[in-house]
């Protein structure tokens, strides 16, 4: 019989915190799946989604390996390439998931995704964290980032599910106004998780 463990969701908008908030859970000692890493790999030469993204949109791919700012340029001048770009590149994520989830050792795995929720990825955790901040802390994170104004950040956040909602789908939420404070937070979910809640996958 496989051994249960317990298959840990982590999400939270743009500017929240998730990357910081990932490294916490990698210090605590626990496999974290990247799922923007596993893009990035896919993007790079040799990657598996460079041949469909070649015959999609030929320009994009530049030595080998994709360019994002002119795959981005092509996608703002016709919307109509985002679903067949997803139809190349989901699955491939996808299987990548599959792998590490049948790879990862330990009790606890953790799946970092920003698009969780809205891919509904999380049928596929047995709990969800959101990571939060308040709007003033997330809009003064998104200005910090070179070449991003408020007009493009309003943006980048009205394409995004909002953070009240996602954290009302959350079994926990992390706080990160503070790196204290999301990292006890991080300890203490994984103090619950392992103090008796059950998990309803096992691992692969």
């Amino acid at each position: 019989m496989k051994e249960a463990r317990f298959v840990l969701g982590l999400t939270g908008s743009i500017g929240m915190g998730k990357s910081t908030t990932a490294r916490m859970f990698r210090d605590q000692g626990l496999a974290v799946w990247d799922a923007d890493a596993s893009v990035h790999a896919l993007y790079e030469p040799g990657g598996a989604a460079v041949p469909g993204i070649a015959a999609l949109v030929p320009a994009a791919v530049t030595g080998g390996s994709v360019s994002r700012p002119i795959l981005r340029e092509a996608l703002e001048a016709d919307p109509t390439l985002f679903p067949r770009l997803e139809a190349i590149v989901h699955p491939l994520v996808a299987q990548y998931r599959r792998t590490f989830l049948a790879r990862a050792p330990g009790d606890i795995v953790v799946l970092d995704v920003p698009l969780l929720l809205e891919r509904g990825i999380d049928t596929e955790c047995d709990g969800v964290v959101v990571v939060s901040a308040s709007p003033e802390t997330q809009m003064a994170r998104l200005l910090a980032r070179p070449g991003l104004d408020r007009a493009a950040a309003e943006l980048l956040l009205s394409r995004q599910m909002p953070d009240a909602d996602k954290r009302a789908r959350a079994r926990w939420i992390v706080p990160t106004e503070t790196l204290e404070g999301a990292r006890a937070a991080v300890r203490q979910i994984i103090k619950e998780i392992r103090g008796g809640l059950a998990p309803s996958h096992e691992g692969s």
